[in-house]
């Protein structure tokens, strides 16, 4: 797995109006933290962080994290939590979690449907139920996708999680078998929609009434 680099500084001051000030500078306010370390408030370039997140996924990233003001070694790290602005979507504030190479961690994976199934060819359609899966391994195990040959699932198949084997080194943890993907038929497909229920016309004019209300800032 590919490791990236990214460049914090450390920071003495927290706070809101700390924070509000580092993005108006173009920052971020992050934090470090681990299980054998104290946590230690940083920040970060937000364009370096757009940078970064364009080539990896926040879950799976593995990153060497170069604090300038701080100790000159490098500390490998993961994203653990990533806050957007759910309006802007603008980054405000990510949390690094160092991780050792030697010891397993638990992550996220995406699911990819590799091939094209007998069933979808047949008129079925392929529902992906799982589109992420977690997995236990060594950071420099992670993989960037679990690929799922579906090349021999019929309509009315499916594939379970235990069907899945990713080697010795790679565990998936689950307590129940459950569905990854299957190939259901057209007429199923259409059954499973929800229909669309429509507002009569005292409540539609209700829901408007209610939709037209400012909402106060904070």
């Amino acid at each position: 797995m590919d490791r990236y680099q990214i460049t914090a500084k450390q920071r003495e001051k927290t706070g809101k109006g700390v924070a509000r000030a580092l993005r108006r500078m173009g920052d971020m306010p992050a934090v470090l933290y681990g299980a054998n370390i104290d946590s230690m408030p940083l920040s970060l370039s937000i364009h370096d962080m757009e940078i970064l997140l364009n080539k990896v996924s926040p879950s799976q990233a593995l990153l060497d994290l170069q604090i300038e003001n701080g100790a000159k070694d490098k500390k490998t790290v993961m994203i653990k939590e990533l806050q957007i602005d759910p309006v802007k979507f603008k980054y405000l504030h990510v949390d690094f979690y160092e991780v050792r190479m030697d010891q397993q961690i638990t992550t996220t994976v995406p699911v990819a449907a590799v091939g094209t199934s007998k069933g979808v060819e047949e008129g079925g359609i392929l529902q992906i139920i799982r589109r992420e899966l977690e997995v236990n391994c060594l950071p420099g195990d992670i993989p960037e996708q679990i690929e799922i040959d579906i090349t021999e699932l019929d309509v009315g198949d499916s594939l379970h999680v235990e069907d899945i084997q990713l080697g010795e080194k790679i565990e998936i943890p689950y307590e129940t078998n459950f569905t990854v993907l299957t190939v259901v038929s057209p007429a199923m497909e259409k059954e499973e929609e929800p229909e669309a229920e429509e507002l009569e016309a005292g409540e539609e004019g209700e829901a408007e009434e209610a939709a037209g209300g400012e909402v106060e800032e904070e």
